[in-house]
């Protein structure tokens, strides 16, 4: 039977398709006849019940049986079959995603009625095309990427998004363990999925996207469909102390190597480290590290240029923990960088090695903090402050999706009422 998951419909405009037994023959059962006043036997609503190609892509699809039960409803295009609910008493089914636009769709149900005998109904119709797409891209994670616990998922939009909560009932992330976690919007362009406590060791992430047909605006819709299965590694956790001059780091819970540093000297806010958890974006070997992204160039006081190796990037404001082997003989008593995190050529190296996107190094003893939108300090935000910035104000868990009636059934018993799970 081709029943999971559901979405809450949007609002096209939409018809339905009633069946009984005067309209689609059945399968006769092998005992008792129909009531004469066909009670017991089924009827079948299906919606939308065919039409040209106006219906909006954020409608739903729905089938309802009375007098009896769905036995199996197929939802298909051209690209495969479109995944649905089906409510704990077997009466209701709803697809979960919003529709692709310009698509047509063929929908197959069947149900079982009081009376033992079966009816089936087919409904065509054809979904609207749109004009403007609302364009995404995903910072991270890539796909199949390794990456550390911290690791958030980051979703851009090429255009604003006005509907942030349909947005974010299109957003489904599930894996082979149950994390607690949930959505923040940075402005209307960006949306960030970060868990409560760091993502388990090895764990193995699916991030779907169900974009397509979603209406994030007046006029403007999802294009398609995104996704990135990735898979979090060993737990890389670094804290570095601003003023005990050292970096701890620990591989899955145990200490690993205790690192000499030296940090920002200070003085004046751009040479202070920021204080906080931050979380590696990237490495990079060289680099080019300069004044001139402050507006400091040649000539200015103060200018520097450097060519740094083995350097791991850690926010947006230009720290790194890299090589510096000018300040190793500060390194462990005193600090002396413009704000990064020096450690000699052979802990860089070893360091830069070890890490993953999305590990955490914590940096204690500073007077600045980092900000939320610093690279990516998103772990600066208290969870519960965190959850306040979901247009739906609640977290999500990664858990796989079950259906109110496979539930039921793992369950081994129906649950009452026709209950129909809404979106994710």
């Amino acid at each position: 039977m081709r029943v999971s998951g559901s979405r809450p419909g949007g609002r096209g405009r939409y018809t339905a398709v009633l069946v009984g037994a005067g309209v689609v023959a059945g399968a006769a059962a092998c005992s008792g006849g129909v009531a004469p006043d066909g009670r017991d036997e089924v009827k079948l609503a299906v919606s939308p019940g065919g039409g040209g190609g106006k219906l909006r892509p954020d409608s739903p699809i729905a089938v309802e049986a009375r007098h009896g039960t769905i036995e199996n409803v197929t939802v298909a295009t051209k690209d495969g079959v479109v995944e649905g609910d089906l409510s704990a008493d077997r009466t209701r089914w709803r697809s979960r995603w919003t529709l692709k636009p310009g698509t047509a769709y063929t929908v197959d149900a069947t149900a079982l009625g009081r009376d033992g005998r079966t009816r089936t109904v087919r409904s065509g119709f054809t979904t609207a095309e749109v004009k403007k797409t609302n364009d995404v891209s995903i910072e991270a994670p890539f796909n199949r990427e390794t990456v550390g616990v911290g690791i958030p998922i980051i979703v851009h939009f090429a255009r604003p998004v006005q509907d942030r909560a349909a947005v974010e009932r299109a957003l489904e992330v599930t894996a082979d363990r149950t994390v607690e976690g949930g959505w923040n919007w940075f402005g209307a362009q960006e949306v960030v999925f970060r868990t409560k406590q760091y993502w388990p060791a090895h764990t193995k992430v699916s991030f779907k996207a169900h974009l397509s047909g979603v209406r994030t605006g007046q006029g403007v819709y999802g294009g398609k469909d995104y996704g990135v299965d990735f898979k979090v590694g060993d737990s890389h956790v670094s804290t570095a102390g601003e003023d005990s001059h050292k970096m701890v780091v620990r591989i899955n819970g145990k200490k690993a190597r205790t690192i000499p540093t030296s940090m920002g000297r200070g003085g004046v806010r751009k040479y202070t480290t920021t204080n906080g958890v931050h979380l590696a974006m990237g490495k990079e070997d060289p680099t080019v590290m300069t004044s001139e992204w402050d507006g400091c160039g040649p000539g200015c006081a103060g200018y520097y240029s450097l060519t740094v190796y083995k350097s791991v990037r850690i926010s947006d404001s230009g720290e790194y923990v890299h090589s510096a082997p000018w300040s190793v003989g500060a390194q462990g008593s005193e600090n002396v960088s413009h704000g990064c995190i020096n450690v000699s050529p052979s802990n860089a190296k070893w360091f830069y090695n070890l890490s993953q996107r999305g590990d955490p190094i914590t940096v204690t003893g500073s007077s600045r903090e980092l900000e939320p939108e610093n690279g990516w300090g998103y772990w600066q935000v208290k969870w519960q402050d965190w959850t306040k910035g979901s247009a739906l104000k609640r977290s999500v868990t990664t858990a796989p999706h079950v259906d109110a009636a496979t539930l039921s059934a793992q369950r081994g018993a129906k649950v009452p009422g026709a209950q129909r799970a809404e979106g994710n």
